[in-house]
């Protein structure tokens, strides 16, 4: 991960699994964005800055909102906020497409995030989404799905530092879900990346590396 990879060389960085990922323990099924954010608080031993891209950034806002003693600032990464009932449907219907298949082949999402440019990151991103226990997936996008971002209020109460970043080309965590956010968290700023879209992390990871950096700054006041 990029952004490991370059904070760690000044700073303390942990990177966790998702529940049901890599080395993690799954949930039991069904699961809720609380018990994925619950888990990994359990696994924070020391105050520090939180960072999540995507269903990540659920969490790590879930996080700062309801453990935080744990968060000194809040990075969400193409998070997702009020979706418009359209891209609603459309998330739902790929929830419900996973249920129901098997082993799910992962070119439409990768299409999805990539067009069809074949480029390091949409190699490393198959190799992922094929290496990952499929049951564990889907329960995880059925979450996904589920959500419709932080409530206003929770928003509203966040303490710490909030980076709200995303793509300008982004078609669901849209830009102006992020800089809507950022309006209404007390220390929240918009950041977006021209020419990026999901992937933003790994395709741009410079400018969100740059950002985080101000964000670790800040939080250090």
């Amino acid at each position: 991960m990029a952004q490991v990879s370059e904070l760690s060389t000044t700073r303390h960085c942990r990177a966790f699994d998702l529940p049901g990922h890599g080395a993690s323990r799954a949930l039991p099924y069904p699961a809720t964005i609380t018990q994925y954010t619950d888990r990994i608080a359990d696994a924070i031993d020391a105050p520090g800055v939180v960072a999540g891209h995507s269903m990540g950034a659920m969490i790590a806002l879930d996080l700062a909102v309801r453990h935080p003693h744990l968060v000194k600032g809040v990075a969400a990464l193409n998070a997702i906020y009020r979706r418009s009932p359209k891209a609603a449907e459309a998330v739902r219907r790929r929830a419900t497409e996973l249920s129901a298949a098997g082993d799910s082949d992962p070119e439409a999402t990768l299409t999805r995030w990539f067009a069809d440019r074949d480029t390091p990151e949409r190699r490393a991103c198959r190799e992922w989404l094929t290496g990952v226990v499929t049951e564990h997936y889907k329960t995880a996008y059925e979450v996904f799905a589920a959500e419709n971002g932080p409530a206003d209020a929770d928003l509203a109460r966040l303490s710490c530092p909030a980076l709200f970043m995303t793509g300008a080309k982004e078609p669901n965590s849209t830009p102006e879900m992020s800089e809507a956010m950022a309006r209404i968290a007390p220390h929240g700023r918009a950041v977006i990346v021209e020419g990026a879209a999901h992937m933003l992390p790994m395709t741009h990871a410079v400018p969100v590396n740059a950002e985080l950096a101000v964000l670790v700054r800040e939080a250090s006041r």
